[in-house]
């Protein structure tokens, strides 16, 4: 096994003119363009004839996550500005169970201005309609980076939900460098996203139209979903020399049994749309992996994938299938029908896919992890890829063009 410890981010740059990066989306998502790489050629269409480019018997994977307006501002008593970022749930811990609280709860936050909120209790109004609800902010202990805060309002009738959605803010990628704006709230969701979570959208989503998804379900090519959340680490750069000492961030995911089913019985090649949808499926089957190793448990909870996990000696060289059926088995054994688990893979030059055969993604940032997992799929091939989509007026980043990796 190849290992990418040593790999130096440096060989991972390119250049970028800031007027490559897309700042807004097109007016129509589906007429983006699309880079097509397969067997090592090099083409492009429009994103919208992206049916034609797929095998017939190819099994679509997209992540059904949803971004929530997950900045908070809050305005002390001497007029500074403290913006709250909500990263993940704290208590409940469940991404569906916070949603739903009705008078508190807890969550692991960014502090934009930390230095200005010593201690005490922040207060604003949040407008539902023609109702006026008080929430309130304070922070608890510190970890790491983040910290705890606890979120309470004096409604009842409401929920952390409706709270949020009525006084957050949709949170845009940095590079942006812009606020976001109402346009923001449509074009930044992906138009088959269900499960509320993210902080950042899983970008090669957003080219999707119904007349594209429609145009795949007319021609048979299978679509399926998985859920993972995307967090603020999907931006976090990589600041060491080597990739050994960068720390991947936690994504929490979750996957049906239904969804497990088809990749084991799919005929064609699996293609995941976005890296989002390449790090759930590889995580699936160090998951399986383990489980072939330890058994079925009454501990319904699995490990963890961490970052290093498929570069080390200790994963059997199982088959994905072998895989994925001891993950149906231990759905089995809990009595579930979802497998919900979370994963800190890091894939890089080296990695052997295991379940993906193609992928649908964006023009990911110099020196970025999602790079390194571009050229990991492509063996290597990336700088051609990127030269091309340079010199071919493509848009870069979250509101840029697409590309079909096969």
């Amino acid at each position: 096994m190849i290992t990418p410890q040593h790999i130096h981010i440096d060989d991972y740059a390119y250049p970028l003119p800031d007027e490559r990066i897309a700042r807004y989306p097109l007016p129509q998502r589906d007429r983006s363009k699309l880079l097509v790489y397969r067997g090592g050629q090099i083409g492009e269409t429009v994103f919208n004839r992206l049916p034609d480019e797929l095998p017939s018997d190819a099994l679509l994977v997209f992540n059904n996550t949803r971004v929530i307006q997950a900045r908070l501002l809050f305005h002390k008593t001497t007029g500074a500005q403290i913006e709250i970022f909500c990263l993940e749930p704290a208590e409940p811990a469940d991404y569906a169970q916070i949603f739903q609280q009705t008078e508190q709860c807890s969550w692991h936050c960014l502090i934009g201005n930390l230095k200005k909120w010593k201690d005490g209790t922040l207060t604003c109004t949040v407008h539902l309609g023609e109702e006026s609800v008080r929430l309130t902010a304070e922070r608890e202990e510190t970890h790491g980076t983040s910290h705890l805060v606890t979120f309470r309002w004096d409604d009842s009738r409401y929920t952390f939900a409706e709270v949020l959605e009525a006084v957050g803010i949709l949170p845009i990628p940095p590079y942006l460098r812009r606020q976001t704006e109402p346009t923001d709230l449509q074009t930044y969701q992906t138009v088959y996203s269900r499960i509320k979570g993210s902080v950042a959208a899983p970008t090669a989503g957003l080219h999707f139209t119904p007349e594209v998804l429609a145009e795949l379900d007319a021609r048979g090519i299978g679509r399926e979903e998985v859920t993972l959340h995307v967090g603020a680490g999907t931006f976090k750069p990589v600041k060491s020399e080597t990739i050994g000492s960068h720390e991947m961030h936690t994504e929490h995911f979750a996957v049906s049994r239904r969804t497990i089913e088809r990749l084991i019985t799919a005929s064609g090649p699996v293609i995941a749309v976005g890296t989002t949808s390449v790090r759930t499926l590889e995580s699936l089957y160090y998951l399986g992996a383990r489980l072939s190793m330890t058994g079925l448990t009454d501990h319904a909870d699995l490990p963890t994938v961490e970052q290093w996990t498929p570069y080390t000696d200790k994963v059997p060289g199982i088959s994905a299938r072998e895989a994925l059926q001891h993950l149906l088995d231990h759905l089995d054994h809990q009595g579930v029908d979802r497998l919900v688990a979370a994963t800190r893979i890091i894939l890089a030059p080296g990695y052997e896919f295991k379940i993906v055969r193609g992928m649908i993604t964006n023009f990911h940032q110099p020196q970025s992890t999602l790079l390194l997992l571009v050229s990991a799929f492509v063996k290597g091939d990336w700088k051609a890829i990127y030269d091309y989509a340079l010199d071919h007026d493509f848009r870069f980043l979250s509101y840029g063009d697409s590309s079909l990796l096969l």
